[in-house]
Formats: C-alpha cells, sequence, structure tokens
C-alpha cells in the first residue's frame, strides 16, 4: 500500500510534468548521468532488482544501475529491496532467515551480488545501496563484501549509497568519497553529514534537494543526485538546474529523451 508520502509525491510529480521547461544546454545534456532505480522494471513482465531488469537498462543505453544489497542467512549479499521477497514475489519469508542455496531454489530471480558484478560491473556504473538492517558478522561481512567488489574500482565502477549513514561505517575499505547518503526528510541533516564527512555527495527526491543543497554541495565539489524524474519536463527540470546524476524509474525513456536532444542540438 502507498504511504501518504509516495501519494503526495505522485500528484507532486503529475503537477511537475505538466510545467514546461525549456530544453537544456548541449553541455548539460552530455553531462547527464541516468541511473536505473532497481532495473528496468514494471514488476509485471520484468521484475525489480533482477538481471533481467539490468539488462533491458543497459540496452536502453543507461548510464547506470541502482540496487539493493541484503544478506540470506548464510551471509550472502544478494540484490532485493525489502527484508522479504513478498511484495515482488509473493513470498514473505525473510531473507536473513533462508540460505543462499534455498533461496536460489525457491526464488531464482533474486540475483546474488557477485552475479551483478560479474555481468554488468564493467558495463554500467553500480550504485550499491546498504539497507538498514542487523549485521550479525559486520566483520566477516566486510570482508565479503570487498572481496565482492575488489574487481571494481569505487568511484569508478561503483559508490555505495544508503539512507542509514551509519552503515557507511560497516564498509572500512570504502573512501567516504565514494559513499553517498540518501535523504528521505532529513536532507538538511544528512548534507551537513556529507559535507563534514567529505562524501561523494547527496541523494534525495528533487523537490527536498533545493537550490540552496545544490550551491552548496557544488562549492565543495560534490553532486547532488535527484530522482525521481518520470517525465521530460521533469528531466529538463534537473538538467537546467546542474544536476548530473538522475536517479529514474524510467530511466531507458529518460536516456532517450536525452539522445533525441542531443540529436538536435548543432
Amino acid at each position: 500500500m502507498a504511504s501518504v508520502l509516495d501519494i503526495v509525491m505522485s500528484v507532486v510529480d503529475g503537477l511537475m510534468a505538466a510545467i514546461p521547461r525549456a530544453e537544456p544546454q548541449r553541455a548539460a545534456l552530455e553531462r547527464c548521468r541516468l541511473i536505473s532505480h532497481r532495473g528496468e522494471h514494471d514488476n509485471v513482465h520484468i521484475m525489480e532488482n533482477t538481471l533481467p531488469a539490468f539488462e533491458s537498462a543497459h540496452r536502453g543505453g543507461v548510464w547506470g544501475l541502482e540496487c539493493d544489497i541484503r544478506w540470506t542467512c548464510d551471509l550472502v549479499p544478494v540484490i532485493c529491496h525489502d527484508a522479504t521477497p513478498g511484495r515482488v514475489f509473493g513470498i514473505d519469508t525473510p531473507l536473513a532467515e533462508v540460505s543462499f542455496n534455498d533461496l536460489r531454489r525457491r526464488l531464482p530471480q533474486i540475483p546474488s551480488l557477485r552475479e551483478v558484478v560479474e555481468q554488468f560491473g564493467s558495463k554500467m556504473h553500480l550504485m550499491l545501496e546498504l539497507k538498514q538492517e542487523h549485521w550479525p558478522d559486520p566483520s566477516g561481512q566486510a570482508d565479503i563484501l570487498r572481496n565482492e567488489l575488489a574487481p571494481l574500482l569505487p568511484g569508478e565502477n561503483y559508490h555505495l549509497l544508503s539512507l542509514d549513514p551509519d552503515m557507511f561505517a560497516r564498509v572500512p575499505f570504502v573512501s567516504p568519497r565514494y559513499c553517498f547518503p540518501v535523504a528521505e526528510l532529513n536532507a538538511g541533516a544528512l548534507s551537513r553529514y556529507a559535507l563534514e564527512e567529505g562524501c561523494a555527495g547527496l541523494g534525495g527526491h528533487y523537490l527536498l534537494l533545493n537550490e540552496r543543497l545544490r550551491s552548496r554541495h557544488t562549492e565543495h565539489g560534490q553532486r547532488l543526485g535527484t530522482g525521481f524524474p518520470g517525465s521530460r519536463n521533469c528531466l529538463y527540470r534537473e538538467l537546467n538546474r546542474g544536476i548530473e546524476w538522475v536517479f529514474s524509474n524510467d530511466a531507458v525513456a529518460m536516456q532517450r529523451i536525452v539522445d533525441e536532444a542531443l540529436d538536435r542540438e548543432p
């Protein structure tokens, strides 16, 4: 069931989509880096956070993937947004209570982090979200993530995201400059954290990350990553105000808009 915040954001998105925006200049279009939020999915034919969803985004020319790391009971990192796969796959058993082999038998659609790294780590930029949850073996899990991400270079191939910046302390092998806190209604507090810790920048809904925050982070050499434009006008709004990283649930369609605009630009 949608939350009140989800409903409000949906209404706002509809209003913002109706406001005409000027086509961005070529430099802004070229700087645009679209990130497919959980892959290109509809949760009917293609499910979120699955290899087909990621492959669809890749075929559509999208620069990056956002996906979510969870853990099985035998400490295999897998890709799933929720603590249970019930919302997407109809099985409500917590991931933390099943082994990877059991999960693979019951829900082969849920990929491991290793599979995502192997298949997409050299093709797309990975935005890997650390979910706020209990880690039964923090040092062991940190070692596992270090090994899984070893083929990739932080900053060049991936960044770490989290709604809870305390999760970044669990992965000391990744510098704060490759970590990206994501705000909900706490943009001010996370902005201060990102600046104090020297993070890559700050993420959040495009209405929460206002011009004051954008200017502040730009002055410190940090990026804002905004979500979730789903229309030409919303996308153009972000590009016209200097946003480079754009998270979208319709990233392939947004990429097509950017490509068509580049074709029109001299």
